[in-house]
């Protein structure tokens, strides 16, 4: 029989760690929703505090943009919400919440788990199907001129998020 070392077990679990994040990252860009056209959707929503968010004016921001389209309900956007509050704080995110319930539900749990980002209520889809979501979270992010240079479906690190941004700001 095998004797297992400390240094072995460590090298076995970094090596699963790195097939799993390859995998995930495969798995992501597979069910990555198809954008015929690049280009920012238009539409016009109004977050749960009452703020009008207009996609048409990020073109003009000079900014980019990460949206985030997630669920109360989803475990894996559970995990994820503390990152995209983080990035928040550091880049233009808008979140869209999707089969959550109404906007006083959705900021009792904003409230319960510490978080800040902008969301929008899109109980009826129609934003989702702007943007063909097909599952949760999927997120997008848009250059400075609107244009899209990621989608991805499924969990994401902040650090694979920020560097993101970062090349979208160039």
């Amino acid at each position: 029989m095998k004797k297992w070392s400390f240094k072995k077990i460590i090298k076995e679990v970094a090596l699963f760690a790195l097939l799993l994040f390859v995998f995930s990252n495969v798995l992501s860009y597979i069910k990555s929703p198809s954008q015929d056209d690049k280009k920012l959707p238009s539409f016009i929503a109004t977050t749960i505090e009452g703020k009008t968010f207009d996609s048409s004016l990020h073109v003009k921001s000079d900014k980019p943009l990460l949206i985030h389209f997630w669920a109360t309900w989803c475990p894996t956007c559970k995990m994820e919400n503390s990152t995209i509050d983080s990035l928040s704080k550091k880049f233009e995110v808008i979140t869209i919440v999707e089969n959550s319930g109404d906007e006083e539900k959705i900021r009792e749990f904003l409230k319960e788990k510490e978080l800040s980002f902008q969301v929008i209520n899109d109980n009826n889809g129609n934003i989702a199907s702007l943007f063909k979501v097909a599952g949760f979270p999927t997120t997008f992010i848009y250059n400075k001129n609107g244009i899209l240079e990621f989608s991805e479906v499924g969990y994401s690190s902040y650090i694979t998020l920020y560097l993101k941004l970062l090349y979208a700001n160039r």
